[in-house]
């Protein structure tokens, strides 16, 4: 596969655009290769394709979507070496973390390919049948975010094609390259128009979530973007799924092992550089092992190596663009303009690429903005708590409900403590497992909607009643 040359799919043709525009590796600032800055009429293009598209897909079976969907699952397989350097090089993870991403994707392919939706018969009787079913919708705008932009378009179009759709994947400005590429492999697996990509700057979502021709948004991002996804496809009355962001606390109770712990939580606070919406983001350790598991947390952290991603053994890469990173050093500030306590790091020296080193500010105000704001970057705050009552209300604390975890030998306290916490994904003994088969999206601002699973299935669908009457 050439990852030199990178075009728009559209209609399973390969298609550049008058202007281009690049991405940089920011590792190192150093350009990536350009890509095509789509144009309404580009987009038209692809809605007219994919709109004829769908006429013939919707009436595929599921053997036959099936079947392209393994076909595609297996070309990204036998291409995660070269997919896995090319998001090194836009996205800065480190390769194994990159082949990871990859190996995800091919499994979220193939088992949500395996799900079936119902179709129940809802009454019948001798004079009538009434069932219940799930339809496609139509066209599917995909609009994938910077930080797993393999996975997450892969979550996007698996479900749309699987469920009879066309889908139009739109990358983020900042990581077009892999997006375009994957719909590169579908034009070998999938009819002309079912699953096309364009790249372009930030005029195009808009364009998408107006566009008339589009019957469904389904959008992973930032809240405050969310809220304008969803304001701008009100006007077209679409349907719609929003990913959103997240404050995720993770409440570490007094009787866990500390020595097994630690690392455990030391890698779901900082894998990816904490560029991942469920990551530990608050961590509340119980006061009679606060000390010691602070200093253990430390220490580990201290041992996780900071470097760009093809380099061995690094674990913690650079955060991913310029914007991103002018966020953290804004929000780094306030560290001493709070006079905030770090326990690790606190400042962001000069480097040739965008990294933050991992950082943790020991117990801060609840009220700070290292505990109130979703960082996207490696600062973690730990806080101490004594009462259940009182650490279950700090941890609902917040506008957020996307995960929360609890950590405790005693399942039974650890579950009732989890019972209460506000968020759509809570775990216990551990953090951030998700499975393609498994629902999952977020509470309050977190998110609207369901990916993934079969309800994730339903959300690419119209409900439809069908009533037969047996005798006219």
């Amino acid at each position: 596969m050439d990852t030199t040359t990178f075009h728009n799919v559209i209609n399973n043709e390969l298609t550049t655009t008058a202007n281009t525009r690049h991405g940089v590796n920011p590792a190192n600032r150093q350009p990536n290769p350009p890509v095509p800055v789509s144009t309404a009429a580009d987009l038209d293009r692809a809605v007219t394709a994919a709109r004829a598209a769908f006429q013939k897909w919707s009436r595929t079976s599921l053997e036959e979507r099936r079947t392209a969907l393994s076909a595609f699952a297996d070309l990204l397989e036998e291409n995660t070496d070269v997919f896995a350097a090319l998001l090194t090089r836009e996205q800065g993870k480190p390769l194994d973390q990159a082949a990871a991403e990859v190996g995800m994707a091919v499994q979220w392919t193939r088992a949500l390919s395996t799900l079936t939706l119902p179709e129940t018969v809802a009454e019948e009787t001798e004079e009538r049948k009434v069932i219940h079913r799930y339809v496609p919708l139509g066209v599917v705008g995909a609009i994938v975010p910077w930080n797993y932009p393999i996975v997450l378009a892969v979550g996007k179009i698996v479900p749309a094609v699987y469920t009879g759709n066309a889908v139009i994947v739109k990358p983020s400005p900042f990581t077009p390259y892999c997006d375009l590429k994957l719909a590169e492999l579908g034009i070998h697996c999938f009819p002309p128009g079912v699953v096309q990509a364009l790249s372009g700057g930030d005029d195009l979502g808009p364009m998408m979530t107006e566009h008339s021709g589009i019957d469904k948004i389904s959008f992973t991002g930032s809240s405050v973007t969310g809220r304008r996804v969803m304001a701008s496809c009100a006007k077209t009355l679409k349907r719609l799924t929003l990913e959103l962001g997240g404050n995720d606390p993770a409440i570490i109770c007094d009787d866990v092992d500390v020595d097994v712990v630690v690392p455990k939580v030391g890698i779901l606070s900082f894998l990816c550089s904490s560029q991942i919406c469920m990551m530990i983001k608050r961590l509340y350790i119980h006061e009679n092992i606060y000390d010691e598991f602070r200093d253990k947390l430390v220490q580990f952290v201290q041992s996780l190596k900071m470097g760009e991603g093809t380099e061995s053994a690094v674990f913690i890469g650079p955060i991913q663009n310029s914007m991103q990173f002018g966020k953290a050093q804004n929000l780094f500030d306030s560290i001493t303009t709070e006079g905030l306590k770090p326990a690790l790091g606190g400042t962001i020296p000069d480097s040739a690429g965008y990294f933050v080193p991992p950082t943790i500010i020991d117990n801060p105000p609840h009220t700070s903005r290292v505990v109130q704001e979703e960082p996207f970057a490696p600062i973690l705050p730990l806080l101490k708590w004594s009462s259940e009552s009182e650490v279950i209300s700090c941890a609902n604390d917040t506008a957020m409900g996307l995960g929360a975890s609890v950590w405790s030998k005693d399942l039974e306290r650890a579950q009732r403590m989890a019972n209460r916490l506000e968020a759509g994904n809570i775990w216990v003994n551990s953090h951030f497992d998700v499975s393609p088969s498994i629902p999952y999206g977020g509470h309050k601002a977190s998110g609207i909607g369901i990916e993934w699973g079969v309800d994730g299935l339903k959300s690419y669908c119209n409900s439809q009643t069908l009533w037969l009457k047996k005798n006219p």
